[in-house]
């Protein structure tokens, strides 16, 4: 009988332990510093945005989750998002060299201010999808690169 009360015991630690433990994943509000390589010049202002998933992503600002943009004073320039929950996210940024908090294009629709994503994936025909652009956010603090390119 004492055998099986300790087992009892044992289980229910155990059980609690594990319940705080995922309960305290969940609750906790991590940051995100994205630093961004590349800068053609430091005319204008990087503009970045973050997604919570394939929703906006990655040309409908307003659909993020979060953006700022942050006038160049350093290269590689820092931006950072805070209170974040663990998930996956995607990240778009682009330097906004005349001010006007949009990527411009040309004719064509090919952008003429340099941009990058998470996970700095191959940019051809097409803007990356979300699934190609995701990390994780898991702990207190996250650090990712962004190279921007330029056409």
């Amino acid at each position: 009988m004492v055998k099986g009360w300790r087992v009892g015991m044992l289980l229910l630690v155990a059980m609690g332990n594990l319940a705080w433990s995922l309960s305290a994943k969940a609750n906790f509000n991590g940051k995100l510093t994205v630093e961004i390589d590349g800068l053609k010049n430091k005319q204008g202002q990087v503009c970045a945005s973050i997604f919570a998933s394939s929703e906006g992503f990655p040309s409908d600002r307003n659909r993020g989750l979060q953006k700022q943009c942050t006038k160049i004073t350093d290269t590689p320039l820092p931006i950072t998002f805070k209170n974040l929950k663990a998930g996956s996210y995607a990240v778009a940024v682009f330097h906004d060299q005349n001010n006007d908090s949009t990527l411009n294009s040309n004719l064509f629709g090919v952008p003429s201010e340099g941009f990058g994503f998470s996970s700095n994936p191959e940019i051809l025909a097409r803007a990356p999808k979300f699934s190609e652009a995701a990390f994780l956010v898991a702990g207190p603090d996250t650090n990712i690169q962004i190279q921007l390119k330029y056409f």
